[in-house]
């Protein structure tokens, strides 16, 4: 039998950190071995598992990693900042990362792009796998309908709770669509009168409210016809099997920056 392999997860007593320790918890192919919050947390010195709502796991939330307890791979669900440093962190160790934070600046990027070059890194503005699969296919809508009269519009919904706006998935899904049929501009929500609408623009609308996991639709609308791709999450869960999968990708693999789309296979 397989040995489980060993997980750290960075942003363990956030909303989605806990679900990953709890999906862990349930799954004898993995072993916690690292639960990490920012400094001050809260939640420092507490079981990972009772804190996330399972049994106890014997690992405690710690805002460092423990020289004697190295995981073969982490898990970043966490904060622009604390994705920076984890990172960092990972890069110096030799362990590869999958980041699944969003809200990145350009320059936290360029680190996770340097970190790559050394380390196997799965990043992602959405670890969902349908999302993944939900990209593709709108790659090839705007791929066959470039060059013909296509308006595009891009909605999300999310709960009360998230920070940025859009989500990155609807800006990756529109940076996509943009590359294929080649939308120079993006703007984001209408008010007052704005006139009518630009044959070279991709509208995104953000929507918050409740506690929505996540949707995304996007519209690829013509005169006479409307064709609407729309992927759902139900659950968190959707992210959080979609970075396991992610994870178990990365061990073995070389240094690189990896998609969702290479853990998928498409």
């Amino acid at each position: 039998m397989l040995e489980p392999l060993r997980l750290g997860v960075c942003g363990a007593a956030g909303r989605m950190g806990r679900r990953v320790v709890a999906a862990v918890a349930a799954d004898p192919g993995w072993k916690l071995v690292a639960a990490l919050e920012a400094p001050g947390h809260p939640a420092l010195g507490q079981d990972a598992g009772v804190y996330a709502g399972t049994p106890p796991l014997g690992v405690f939330i710690s805002q460092e990693l423990s020289p004697g307890n190295i995981p073969e791979v982490v898990i970043d669900f966490s904060t622009p900042a604390g994705a920076l440093s984890i990172t960092r962190l990972c890069r110096e160790l030799s362990v590869p990362l999958v980041c699944a934070t969003t809200g990145l600046t350009n320059s936290q990027m360029e680190v996770l792009r340097e970190a790559a070059t050394t380390i196997p890194v799965v990043w992602s503005p959405n670890m969902s796998l349908m999302v993944n699969l939900t990209m593709r296919l709108a790659q090839m809508a705007a791929n066959v309908l470039a060059g013909r009269d296509v308006d595009v519009e891009i909605i999300e919904r999310h709960h009360r709770f998230k920070e940025d706006a859009p989500s990155g998935t609807a800006l990756k899904l529109g940076q996509i669509i943009a590359e294929a049929m080649g939308q120079e501009r993006h703007v984001h929500g209408r008010h007052g009168r704005p006139g009518p609408r630009s044959r070279d623009e991709i509208g995104f609308h953000a929507v918050r409210g409740g506690d929505d996991p996540g949707q995304h639709t996007v519209v690829f609308a013509m005169p006479g016809e409307v064709l609407e791709l729309t992927v759902r999450a139900t659950t968190r869960d959707a992210y959080v099997y979609g970075a396991l999968s992610a994870a178990k990708f990365l061990v073995g693999k070389p240094p690189g920056l990896y998609s969702m789309a290479d853990v998928l296979g498409l």
